[in-house]
């Protein structure tokens, strides 16, 4: 099936206005705009306060300079948090068919179920980077009003790592979609978010996280040195191979089960 097929654009502006009109989706969107950079904004000034708790959260930064450190809070508050905020958005965009009970009248329209799943997962893409764009605008805006002075070069590619970081959160987060079409539902997608959270941290703290695509986006935007160019191309293998599991498994989707 090709992505110029016939019913694909009719699906895309479907499943596009479903997604607006969403307060699952707004909500997730806005709460993790909103959140990383003024919640990054007090942990640092915290640290800066002599909170120990806070000093031990931020790790390598609690020490750094301003925005380096500003930078360091945001990216780890976006590995976790946007993971999980991207991974019930698509748990809703792809479980909600089963929850609404409405995808017994999907086998009744000349759009195929696999064209429904690509176009789930185009939209979803889609508004993965207005919400990166909109996240990393709003750190900016937190530092400049914390006094942190315009950025200089070394700042200015930590924002753009911070762009990227939440651009590749909500793309390897993908597996969630073909976990939610699976279960036939919302709560084994969320599930799934929560599971891969906890083995990208374990495997962070036992420092093979680099190796793990789910987990190499945050340790690389918070230290690229760190991870190689090999352990970053393995990210591009999560979304690939998830949207084919999901749009197979779609295709195959039974009104008996």
């Amino acid at each position: 099936m090709s992505l110029t097929a016939p019913g694909i654009s009719t699906a895309v502006a479907v499943e596009g206005r479903k997604a607006a009109l969403s307060p699952v989706m707004l909500a997730t969107g806005v709460l993790l705009v909103a959140g990383v950079g003024p919640l990054a904004g007090v942990m640092t000034a915290a640290a800066r306060g002599g909170n120990e708790q806070i000093r031990a959260q931020l790790a390598g930064f609690a020490d750094a300079d301003p925005w380096p450190q500003l930078l360091g809070a945001a990216s780890q508050i976006t590995a976790a948090a946007g993971f999980l905020a991207f991974g019930v958005a698509l748990s809703w965009l792809v479980g909600r068919e089963f929850a609404d009970r409405t995808v017994a009248s999907l086998f009744a329209l000349p759009i195929s179920r696999a064209q429904i799943a690509v176009a789930k997962l185009a939209v979803f893409a889609s508004a993965t980077f207005p919400v990166a764009l909109l996240l990393t605008a709003v750190v900016l805006v937190v530092g400049l009003v914390s006094g942190l002075g315009v950025p200089d070069p070394a700042a200015w590619a930590g924002l753009a790592r911070l762009f990227a970081l939440t651009v590749l959160t909500g793309f390897v987060v993908w597996p969630v979609a073909w976990v939610a079409t699976l279960g036939r539902g919302l709560l084994p997608g969320i599930a799934a978010t929560v599971v891969l959270i906890v083995v990208a941290q374990v495997l962070a703290v036992m420092g093979t996280g680099a190796w793990f695509p789910i987990a190499a986006p945050a340790l690389w935007a918070v230290a690229p040195e760190q991870v190689g160019a090999e352990q970053l191309a393995l990210v591009a293998l999560v979304p690939v191979l998830s949207a084919a599991l999901t749009v197979r498994a779609w295709s195959r989707l039974e009104l008996d089960r």
